[in-house]
């Protein structure tokens, strides 16, 4: 599980954000916080904040550290790689346009019965990697261990916890682009493996971007086309928004030649009213936001069988209201979503903003200050202009629009269509 994630000067974020999950000492909805070694975590995170805020740059910053902890052992060979890579820094002062950009994570493995927690994260410049840490602490000690740390020098190698023969093999393989993380899993050493596998496990959707949802609506789930079981599944799965999907229809595309995958034509068949038959439509000729449904699925089914961290930008983008609202349940509801996967998402949708869903301290903002600097602050932790903190029984959705956490809109009238 996700237990803290730190970034710095990325994109409008120039100083240090943390996004955190561990939950506060709070009444509210107790019985979904989940209790791992000496950490108590939260299932959901949703960020709330205006167009153009920085919202979806905490979306990008965590599928960033992903990409570079999977990809950077390919950047030592080939530089001009490493150039189309590098992280996107603040821009609008000059210090942090040439300083290091920052990212680390705090976390704990799904599943494992030692419930060691694990702190990993690396800075990067405009030259490669300048610093890059493992540290790991047990169920019952109060401090972590150095695994391995990694500053700008030779001197500044420490690989201690790995064996002798992984920190030769790293010795002489490490360049300056690439992560100890990403180096040692392509050698198969097993902890720098484990900590990759990590953040492979966890899934991203961007709904805002158009290509994405293209790709996203063309996957299948595993075993779809030669499961009638898991085809079932996806029906149930559509019972919960929308009942008048009955069953699917596959048929395999003869292939061309030139197409080495195998493709398919899926048709969903609908009863039809006037008679026990079934009509067939083409799944594309659905609605939006059933297609946007059918492509979170297989994310959904893979996240929560693994218990990994689901990151969505724009959930709310073509779904109903209470549609998002089901879908954050599937997470929030311990009896379905038994091995603690987590959702992170961004939206625009303050029906979700209620003291009868969420908790305070999962519930973020992004403000953007004059100078293009974004914030990153929980509802929890916010104080208002008297000094005090937010109660539980607030009307979160009717304050927020009201302007008292900040992160909405500052409008004006459009007076550029009047006429003089």
């Amino acid at each position: 599980m996700l237990i803290q994630f730190n970034f710095k000067n990325f994109k409008s974020f120039r100083e240090e954000a943390t996004l955190d999950l561990s939950a506060a000492k709070m009444t509210e909805f107790s019985d979904r916080v989940v209790a791992i070694g000496s950490e108590k975590i939260l299932p959901v995170a949703a960020i709330y904040g205006a167009n153009a805020s920085g919202k979806s740059n905490i979306y990008n910053a965590f599928e960033y550290m992903s990409d570079y902890v999977v990809n950077s052992f390919k950047y030592g060979d080939e530089e001009e790689k490493f150039e189309e890579f590098r992280p996107t820094p603040f821009l609008f002062d000059s210090i942090s346009a040439n300083a290091e950009s920052g990212f680390e994570v705090y976390f704990i493995f799904p599943g494992d019965k030692s419930e060691r927690t694990y702190n990993y994260g690396f800075c990067i410049n405009k030259e490669g990697v300048t610093e890059e840490w493992l540290n790991s602490k047990a169920k019952t000690a109060r401090k972590y261990s150095t695994v391995f740390y990694r500053g700008t020098s030779d001197e500044e190698l420490d690989l201690s916890g790995f064996p002798k023969n992984s920190r030769d093999n790293i010795r002489v393989a490490l360049e300056k682009q690439v992560l100890i993380i990403s180096l040692g899993a392509k050698l198969k050493i097993s902890k720098c493996k484990a900590i990759r596998d990590w953040f492979v496990a966890n899934e991203f959707a961007d709904f805002g971007n158009p290509f994405t949802n293209f790709f996203m609506s063309h996957r299948l789930p595993k075993d779809f086309v030669e499961s009638k079981d898991v085809q079932q599944k996806v029906v149930e799965y559509f019972a919960s928004f929308d009942e008048h999907i009955k069953d699917f229809k596959i048929e395999k595309i003869p292939s061309d030649g030139e197409v080495k995958e195998d493709t398919y034509k899926i048709n969903a068949l609908h009863k039809m009213i006037d008679s026990d038959r079934m009509a067939e439509i083409p799944l594309g000729m659905e609605s939006a936001g059933t297609l946007k449904m059918f492509a979170l699925y297989p994310e959904l089914q893979e996240v929560l069988e693994k218990g990994s961290v689901f990151f969505i930008d724009e959930l709310n983008a073509r779904l109903h209201p209470l549609l998002v609202r089901n879908f954050l349940l599937t997470f929030l509801n311990p009896e379905i979503n038994t091995n603690h996967a987590q959702l992170v998402f961004t939206t625009h949708d303050t029906w979700q903003l209620s003291n009868q869903l969420l908790r305070r301290d999962e519930i973020w903002f992004v403000e953007k200050d004059k100078r293009g600097v974004s914030a990153l602050y929980s509802l929890a932790d916010f104080v208002d202009e008297d000094g005090y903190r937010i109660r539980k029984d607030e009307s979160y959705e009717k304050n927020y629009l009201l302007g008292k956490y900040g992160a909405i809109p500052n409008l004006k009238s459009i007076d550029v269509f009047r006429e003089d």
